[in-house]
């Protein structure tokens, strides 16, 4: 076997070709030889997260997210944990697919950004991690919104109503709670559950008084022969006062 490179050279090589930009992957490669060759030492603790880094910048989510994890569970006391718990959450961030894919990567994505702020709320990345939980949350209610879009087409308006409460319930500090409170008012006044729509008009109405969405469901409701009356009693109703909102 050849003799080992010295740590501090395999990892001044390595931090060169991070700098290059285009070389990233032969940086990880440097970055992790010092890890194998020189275990357990402040140069492979260094290197480690490096090599997470320099994989993530070359968009080798997954080999940056097992480097990161790996940090993460052998230098739990390390200044830059957080840094490395935030590597994995923006790996699955970035590779969230589109709202008519599989969105589980989108909840792992923010699981572990949600890991950034419980554990290190006081760090430079819960602000970084804050936002792109919304991003996601904003993308897991997207992908609710186009399933109840398709039942509510196919006028199977029991299927919408569950889908777009899962919105109204779970998401509703995202952009899509207007509209789905607005198609609420629609599947309940095609299924004749009057109170329930104008619940969902008033609810609106009140949270977003200028909103489109708002302008449509009054109509709605008012060329039924009603006006938009909320219903204490309804879900709707207790689903907005128990996060403030309403």
């Amino acid at each position: 076997m050849p003799p080992d490179v010295p740590a501090d050279r395999l990892y001044n090589e390595g931090v060169y070709l991070l700098n290059e930009k285009k070389m990233v992957k032969e940086a990880a490669k440097k970055f992790e030889e010092v890890d194998r060759q020189h275990p357990y030492t402040d140069w492979a603790r260094k290197s480690l997260l490096l090599a997470a880094y320099a994989h993530y910048e070359a968009h080798e989510y997954n080999d940056a997210i097992g480097a990161a994890k790996r940090y993460v569970a052998l230098h739990p006391a390390s200044s830059d944990v957080a840094y490395a718990q935030y590597l994995i959450g923006a790996s699955y961030f970035d590779q969230i697919p589109d709202t008519s894919r599989d969105q589980s990567g989108t909840e792992k994505a923010i699981a572990a950004l949600e890991e950034v702020i419980r554990k290190y709320p006081d760090s430079e990345y819960a602000a970084q991690a804050r936002h792109k939980i919304e991003i996601g949350r904003d993308h897991l209610a997207a992908k609710e919104m186009n399933v109840a879009r398709y039942y509510q087409k196919r006028k199977d308006f029991i299927g919408a109503i569950n889908r777009f409460k899962v919105v109204v319930t779970q998401y509703q500090t995202t952009r899509h709670v207007e509209e789905a409170l607005m198609r609420l008012t629609e599947c309940y006044i095609a299924l004749g559950i009057v109170q329930e729509a104008q619940t969902a008009a008033a609810v609106l109405g009140h949270n977003f008084p200028d909103s489109p969405w708002y302008k449509d469901a009054y109509r709605l409701v008012r060329s039924n022969g009603f006006e938009p009356t909320e219903n204490s009693g309804s879900w709707i109703s207790r689903a907005f006062k128990r996060v403030g909102l309403g």
